[in-house]
């Protein structure tokens, strides 16, 4: 159901069936207005917004024929869902209710089976519509306002522009769901704007409906292929157009969730096999068993107090998970060199962000994460690698990262160092605030640690005698 209370007029010269029907819509929590006839129902409707209009059709003053044109003829009040029920329920009466604007037809025999759900989609599909937001191009304000207010009626958000030129600044800001757009416009024309739409990644992938007065097949056929979804010829009807737009968007949501699926499976299934190299590079070096699901864990935390979504706080474990993956290049004699490093073996340990980025970048479900793989050893001074990134050109996941990177390696013991403990560490990392570390990344970590004190003193064994100095590598 939609978020707001749906408002919904019932009209019918009977007070005991006005209440029949409304007792059988109470479940869709809504709020009810009553009309004891069209006349009083048509006062009703040019001053108060109703979400759905149920109405009999044999009634004095005005019938419900009679309304539903009112309805349909007057712009304010043409797009108000209208659901007829009545006892004339021939073919003649249920063909004339549909030809003057009815969305539903129900016979009063049937109400008790079909009235509810008929409602129920309607709102539904209110509510469904409101969540998408659609772009109308074209260079009349008359078009432009009457298709506006049409959609605006049927529940979807709407943003204007005059010309492609004009649509391309709006988009870059704010994409659309659907663009609908003229072709035969000045500065830039639909055909152009097509064109560039579908030549842009980021863009390609939003429905594009055109309309034109140029109704030859030819030309709806050069449309298509430069990446039009359909075509709609003016002048057009406005209902029509609205449920174009539905089954549009419907069909668009289909293909991106299928889509979805497959990217899903596809990650969860590369996620398997990477997190099966980290295990096994991980069994290299027993002292960091374990650090990179430890990572991952802290980043997700510290992004959940964001108030990011699911997708994203999975994207930020995934990404801690990962990005030491490159590591797995880089040779044992190095890796678990209980001793400090030569400056040759220094340059070969430094380029693990590097080589992690070419082992995922050219998997699509993983694309997300390559700035934690790539930059979480960059510093806010700049003197970090491999690009040498100072300050807010680090990407904040890669600064978060930093930060859970360096605490768990400051908790954990290490070929060349004993573990530190919690406090010291902690102090290790806010005395590093500005230079090394990102200090808003280090009081989000701060906050965690107050919201997760089990996870965040991590222990370690105190075997491993000290070593040669602190390299977070």
């Amino acid at each position: 159901m939609i978020d707001s209370t749906p408002t919904i007029l019932v009209i019918d010269d009977s007070a005991a069936i006005r209440r029949r029907l409304i007792k059988l819509l109470e479940p869709l929590n809504a709020s009810f207005e009553e009309a004891e006839n069209g006349q009083q129902a048509w006062d009703m409707i040019t001053t108060t917004r109703f979400d759905v209009v149920i109405t009999d059709i044999d009634m004095p003053v005005m019938d419900g024929i009679e309304l539903c044109r009112r309805m349909r003829n007057n712009e304010q009040t043409r797009s108000i869902p209208v659901v007829v029920v009545s006892s004339l329920d021939s073919e003649a009466n249920i063909e004339k209710g549909f030809e003057v604007g009815a969305t539903y037809y129900i016979a009063k025999n049937d109400v008790y089976t079909d009235l509810f759900s008929a409602v129920e989609e309607i709102l539904s599909r209110t509510k469904r519509n409101s969540n998408h937001l659609i772009m109308v191009v074209d260079d009349s304000p008359t078009i432009r306002r009457i298709v506006e207010n049409g959609l605006t009626a049927a529940g979807f958000k709407v943003v204007t522009a005059e010309n492609g030129r004009h649509a391309l600044e709006i988009i870059r800001d704010t994409p659309p769901d659907l663009i609908l757009s003229d072709i035969d416009m000045p500065v830039m024309n639909g055909l152009e704007f097509c064109e560039t739409i579908h030549a842009d990644p980021a863009f390609s992938g939003i429905p594009f409906i055109v309309m034109s007065a140029k109704s030859d097949r030819g030309h709806m056929n050069r449309m298509v292929q430069h990446g039009a979804a359909s075509y709609v010829c003016k002048p057009f009807n406005m209902d029509a157009l609205v449920l174009q737009i539905e089954e549009t968007l419907s069909n668009h949501f289909l293909l991106l969730l299928k889509e979805k699926e497959r990217l899903e499976t596809e990650r969860n299934l590369v996620i398997a096999s990477i997190s099966g190299l980290i295990s096994a590079l991980e069994a290299r070096d027993p002292y960091t068993k374990g650090h990179s699901e430890v990572v991952g864990r802290i980043v997700s935390g510290m992004v959940a107090l964001t108030g990011a979504n699911r997708q994203e706080i999975q994207s930020a474990n995934v990404g801690g998970r990962l990005h030491d993956i490159g590591k797995i290049g880089v040779r044992d004699s190095v890796l678990l060199k209980s001793g400090p490093l030569t400056d040759i073996e220094l340059s070969h340990i430094m380029e693990h962000p590097r080589k992690g980025t070419e082992i995922i970048k050219n998997i699509p479900s993983l694309r997300d994460i390559i700035p934690m793989v790539h930059y979480h050893h960059e510093r806010m001074d700049g003197n970090g690698y491999p690009e040498g990134l100072k300050g807010s050109q680090i990407p904040l996941l890669a600064r978060m990262t930093a930060v859970a990177d360096t605490y768990h390696a400051l908790s954990s013991d290490r070929p060349y160092r004993i573990a530190t403990n919690h406090d010291r560490a902690m102090q290790i990392i806010y005395d590093a605030k500005g230079t090394q570390l990102c200090p808003d990344c280090v009081d989000l970590f701060i906050k965690w640690c107050e919201k997760n004190p089990e996870d965040a003193i991590i222990t370690s064994s105190p075997s491993v005698p000290p070593g040669f100095g602190l390299h977070l590598f």
